[in-house]
């Protein structure tokens, strides 16, 4: 088995020798959903796990939101529920430093027994496409993510009832919208100062603390990478940290596109360029639209919108997002230091000139987003298309191409279109379409507590 794939057990020998101390080690591998899934290996395991992988079954390829089967899919009992196997990405073993007992963790995609790369782990796909992207473009995709999200109440959330948590200095509750308030990020400052301490134990390059819109809202950015592959691990990990860090000072953090109806949503925006040979970036330009790459990157990426929006917006909730005015995006438009579009180039020196990809909801799964934004790119670049003129001032209230604004509608787009299809490959875009329209379906089978506050006593 060991002689399918590279040799790469030495890289584990060489972490448990330097870290003894270690017990327990998690592989950690991120479904079609967006949801973190794996095992928990004990210390004397993982050697062999990274020599010869380890066995998952294939039904785990093929979950809703809520790890439910999907059968539909082919995936379950069509394959005999056959093991595949998970495999450790390099350089992503590290310590979890919000664990109680010492413990570690590494990110893994998966690979059939033969080794093949299968084509409904969000990983492989993504792998795909920057291989596509520098071998057909002979440039490198340089990017990075921006991550929104809610620090909540943790038994208010826990209720199903969330409310911003009471500050951790004193007993004050944030009530009112206060963009970049710093107050806030002082608020929970022990928090935020655990936060950054382990992001340095596992290497993340976390950069900007923003405190944004909405009560108890805050952001973080990473660092761009010319390693895009590298970057939606460290999205993933950074995720997983909030979250384990939330817990252990009593607080909920969530990813939820649209965890309240009074508040804005939170997005996952994405940085993206590309580079030459020498690392140069080849969108730098004093006027944007006077760069022809950048003009076709956004063009196609203006032309596979629609059909991309059940990756960035792929769960019921995503669609209470996108409202006029809400700083969410609500059709194809590219801009000049704008943020009322969904693709703005950003404000900043000629040799920083990037596209900041607005739509995805935090709540996506930032393989499968990275990978349609270099799909998107790939097909305007390779077509020469024009994106048409920038939009100026306030972009809700121009006309522009409409995107799909409700979960039925994003399945449809994508299933007939044809762009995220050719890129990202027809077996994908019919596995996820179809876990998604199972996912609908179950969804609005249960009546909600809406349903009877609406319709018990009014029909």
């Amino acid at each position: 088995m060991s002689l399918m794939f590279p040799r790469r057990e030495a890289e584990a020998q060489a972490f448990l020798d330097a870290n003894p101390d270690i017990d327990s080690v998690h592989v950690v591998w991120t479904d079609l959903c967006g949801v973190a899934r794996g095992k928990v290996l004990r210390r004397d395991e993982v050697i062999a796990a990274w020599k010869d992988g380890r066995f998952l079954p294939i039904s785990a390829l093929a979950l809703d939101v809520t790890g439910q089967d999907v059968p539909e899919t082919g995936l379950v009992f069509d394959e005999g529920d056959r093991d595949m196997l998970l495999w450790p990405a390099p350089g992503s073993l590290t310590r979890m430093p919000w664990a109680q007992a010492p413990a570690a963790q590494y990110i893994a995609s998966v690979h059939d027994l033969d080794g093949t790369a299968h084509y409904a782990d969000p990983r492989n796909i993504l792998a795909k496409m920057v291989a596509r992207v520098e071998s057909q473009l002979a440039v490198t995709p340089v990017g990075a993510v921006e991550l929104e999200f809610f620090l909540m109440d943790r038994a208010a959330a826990l209720a199903g009832r969330p409310i911003a948590p009471k500050s951790q200095i004193n007993e004050a509750r944030p009530r009112h919208y206060q963009a970049y308030y710093l107050q806030d990020t002082d608020d929970f400052a022990p928090f935020f100062r655990d936060l950054y301490a382990m992001c340095g134990v596992q290497g993340l390059p976390a950069r900007t603390l923003i405190s944004e819109y909405a009560p108890g809202q805050m952001e973080i950015v990473l660092r761009h990478r010319a390693d895009v592959l590298k970057a939606c691990d460290e999205a993933i990990m950074l995720k997983r940290l909030i979250k384990n860090v939330a817990e252990t000072h009593g607080l909920a953090a969530t990813f939820m596109a649209k965890p309240y109806s009074a508040w804005t949503g939170s997005g996952m925006h994405i940085h993206v360029s590309l580079a030459d040979g020498a690392g140069a970036n080849l969108f730098a330009a004093e006027d944007p639209a006077a760069n022809p790459l950048l003009m076709h990157a956004l063009g196609g990426l203006k032309a596979a919108m629609a059909e991309s929006m059940l990756i960035f917006a792929p769960n019921a909730n995503s669609y209470r997002r996108f409202r006029r005015n809400s700083y969410a995006p609500v059709s194809a438009s590219w801009g000049i230091n704008n943020r009322t579009v969904s693709l703005r180039v950003p404000a900043g020196p000629a040799n920083a000139c990037h596209i900041e990809h607005r739509p995805a909801g935090a709540d996506a799964n930032p393989y499968l987003v990275m990978a349609a934004v270099l799909a998107g790119m790939h097909h305007g670049i390779a077509r020469k298309m024009d994106p048409g003129p920038p939009v100026t001032g306030n972009g809700y209230a121009q006309p522009a191409t409409p995107i799909p604004g409700n979960w039925f509608a994003a399945i449809e787009a994508l299933r007939r279109g044809m762009i995220i299809r050719e890129h990202l490959g027809a077996d994908f875009v019919e596995t996820f379409c179809t876990i998604k329209e199972v996912e609908a379906d179950r969804f609005y089978a249960e009546p909600t507590e809406r349903d009877f506050e609406w319709y018990l006593r009014t029909v």
